[in-house]
Order: C-alpha cells, then structure tokens, then sequence
C-alpha cells in the first residue's frame, strides 16, 4: 500500500494546507487517494473530505493500540493508489511518547514528508532540516516540502537536500488563499462557500510546485503484521441510533458510526436546529461535539426538538452527549457573546464561555459506579477539547491526564454518557457494544410495552 505521512516542524507551518494541496492535485490525476488524520483532530478531516469527496479518518495511536492503527489504515486504504496521513503538531511532539505523527509513522512502517514554514528564513532552512533528520536516527523521514518559500531560494532548497541526503518534494509559494480559524481551530469546510474554488486552486499549486511523481515514487516497505479487532456478533435485533448531524453538531469520528454499524446498527442523521423530532424508530441517541454556542439562538428557539429530546432521556432512551452535546443538555448554554438561553434541561446546570481552552488534551476515565458504558473501576481514553465549562460537570468519572492532574467529570448513569470528554470507540470495543446493548434493550422494553397496550385496548 502506497501511504506517506505530511508532517510538519510545528502547529501552523503549512500541514493542513499542503495536504489538501496535494489531496486535490492527486484526485485532479484521477488518483484514488485515502485521506486520514493523525491524532483526534475533527476538522482537518471534513476539509479532506471536501476535497476528495470520501470519508477520512483518524488514526490515534493514544486511543489504539498498533494492531488496531494498522487494521484500520488497512481497512480504508486497502483499494487506493496512495494513502495521505496529515500529521499533528511537530512531527515529534505527542503525549506521552506515543501519540506523535513520528510515533504513528513508526507503528505503521510510513515515509514521512516534513513541512517547513520558510517564511523570514534562508541558510537556517537547513538547520531546521538538519535537526529533525537526526535528532532520531530511525525516523522514517523521506524527504522535505517548503512552504512560503520565496522562488529565489528554490535552488537553495534543493541544494540543501542534496547536502543532507533526503529528497526535495517541492514548494509551495506564498498564497492569498486563506481558510479562516476560530476558537476551535479552523472554520469547519461547509462554512466557506467558495472552499471548492481554493482547494481547487491549491491543487493547481502542488501541480505546479509539488513533484507528485516522486512523491509516488517514495519507497513504501509494507505494513506490519496485525491482527484485526475482535468484534462481537452483530445483532439480530437491529437497533436504530439517532445520531445528530448538522452545522451545530459535527465533530463525530467516522469510525464510530462505521463501528455502531458493524455490531448491527442502523444510524438514522437527523438536525437538532431544524427537524422538529427524533427519528420515530429511535432507540438510542448520539449527540456529538461542535459548535452549539454558536447556534444557540436557533437551537434554544426549537422547543419541540428540547422537549421531545428530554422526554425521550428522561424515559430512558439510551444515550451518548459528548462535549458540544453535553452542553446542549443542560438547562441552559451560553453563546460566544456570553447572552443564555434554555436547553434541553437533562443535566441541571449551565455551561458559560471561559477565556482559554480548558482541560485540554488526552485523558483516561475511571469509573466510579456501574453505568451503560462501563464498570466502576475500568478505564476508558478520551478527548477534551472546549473553551466552555459547566457549572456541573458530573462526578461520575475522574479524568486523569497523563501528567496526572485529575479532576471529576461525566455524567453517567445506566442510560446515559454526558460530559466533556469525546470518546473513540476503537480504543474498547466494548464501549460501542454496551450502548448497542443498551440500545437492543430499550427497543425490547418498547416493543413489549406496546404488545401490552395492545393487548389491553382489545380487552376492553
């Protein structure tokens, strides 16, 4: 399987915006191309998505161990010509060792393409490439691409690569195409209208400046031996999961719908800003993160979806809030402006805009009673990533980050995950298959309860 890893030296450097360069020149090739992302990010992948028109994916080696990175690279790229993985942060940066575009490329066996931002340098190019080529020796670094590089020192840069032994991959130059950023990280894709026109003109640039065929040509050794998940029987029983989708809810792994969907599931999309209901067969709910204060005039104002979504939890409806959706249950949310309005009033709180990102990062949850999801006492890995916080985070897990601050978190009961952290569901397949449980349960309890009314109403 042809793949390569775009990193970069740090946070800002050019990564997302060569990538999807080099996404939309190989695609305009007629190329097939499988797009994925390093680390827990949910936005890089939806501009992936833009430009290639299939799904990318995440690959987190925090979350998975390396049988379970190489099964799902595999998995998605097995039929493409070549794989594209966006790096995260600098190629060697990462939470506890592990979770780094270099540690990915490792765990895969990946070439790795570094992006250097030129701007306001020359000569030290070259320090800079020096040292990520031999601050570790096994380092899998295949070769450099310069971004903002002014086209007098194009010469320079190959001279410089040729000096070093590694192979110049090209340029891109200073551009005015910009994709504008926010509180969470860039605007998502389906904000910019005119995103299909710059993607577009990326791809003209990587034409134009990017070697595409010695990229194609990096020397690829083959992915490690793994074995697949283990994944439990599908179910007979089909259940159906409600499962939010619209500008205000949108940071949702693919990989977690495709897994709820192998154990048995049917994912039924529905918008909490302009349908008026759940879906009628709805057995359980996923309320994903995104931008709710962003909405939440609109959100706030649609008080049949509030109403019917709190009698459906409050009755039981099994059901996963995270971050974005937690702050959506609770009785009221703030906006960017700070200005409050109603939710649906699961969780008897309020969540209020905070100046910075708050508890931000990787942390492993720890169960403190029986819940739908887990056991007091296991351990799950999740994501936090939020610059808004609740007067009543929960106490029903405690959040451990991996310098070892710890604090309570989450709001779980045998129904119900509502909190801050995101979940991947990959990191224990048995996290999916208690909320499919669950699920296949409620529609068992609804199903008899309707033979009983039934059976009632005919006697009379």
């Amino acid at each position: 399987m042809k793949r390569v890893i775009i990193a970069g030296t740090h946070s800002g450097c050019g990564k997302t915006t060569v990538t999807c360069a080099v996404l939309a020149a190989l695609k305009a090739r007629g190329l097939r191309t499988a797009a994925f992302k390093c680390g827990p990010d949910y936005i890089d992948p939806m501009f992936h998505r833009e430009v290639i028109g299939v799904p990318s994916h995440n690959l987190d080696s925090f979350f998975c161990d390396d049988d379970t990175l190489n099964y799902l690279l595999c998995e998605h790229a097995y039929n493409s010509d070549i794989a594209v993985i966006e790096g995260v942060m600098g190629f060697y940066d990462g939470a506890d060792g592990r979770s780094s575009a270099y540690s990915l490329s490792q765990i895969t066996n990946t070439p790795a393409v570094i992006v250097i931002d030129c701007r306001g340098m020359s000569d030290s190019i070259g320090a800079v490439m020096r040292g990520f080529l031999e601050y570790k020796r096994q380092n899998n670094i295949a070769g450099f691409i310069f971004n903002r590089l002014p086209e007098r020192l194009i010469p320079l840069a190959n001279k410089l690569c040729d000096e070093l032994g590694t192979l110049y991959l090209g340029c891109l130059p200073k551009t005015d195409i910009t994709i504008e950023s926010r509180h969470l990280g860039l605007v998502t894709a389906a904000e910019i209208d005119d995103i299909k026109q710059k993607l577009s003109q990326l791809g003209e640039l990587a034409e134009q400046h990017i070697p595409l065929d010695r990229l194609m040509k990096i020397q690829t050794p083959e992915l490690p031996r793994f074995s697949a998940p283990t994944f439990p029987e599908k179910a007979a029983d089909v259940p159906v999961i409600a499962v939010a989708k619209d500008r205000a809810f949108c940071f949702i792994y693919d990989e977690n719908i495709e897994l709820l969907e192998k154990l048995g599931c049917e994912t039924a999309y529905f918008s909490p800003l302009s349908d008026s209901k759940l879906p009628d067969n709805a057995n359980g709910l996923y309320l994903c993160g995104g931008y709710p204060e962003l909405y939440a005039e609109r959100l706030s104002a649609n008080a049949e979806m509030l109403a019917g979504i709190r009698g459906k939890i409050e009755g039981g409806l099994p059901t996963i809030a995270e971050c974005g959706g937690s702050m959506y249950l609770h009785d009221t949310f703030e906006n960017m402006n700070g200005d409050e309005y109603p939710g649906v009033g699961v969780i008897r709180g309020k969540c209020f805009k905070t100046a910075k990102l708050q508890r931000f990062g990787y942390v492993t949850l720890t169960a403190e009673r029986d819940s739908m999801l887990c056991r007091a006492g296991e351990k799950i890995t999740a994501h936090e990533f939020h610059y808004f916080d609740s007067t009543d985070c929960g106490a029903d897990m405690t959040a451990r980050k991996p310098d070892g601050r710890e604090w309570e978190c989450v709001h779980a009961n045998s129904a119900l995950y509502a909190g801050f952290p995101h979940l991947y569901f990959y990191s224990d397949i048995k996290i999916a298959g208690r909320f499919v449980s669950a699920c296949i349960e409620h529609k068992e309890k609804n199903e008899q309860d309707n033979r009983n009314k039934t059976f009632r109403q005919s006697r009379v």
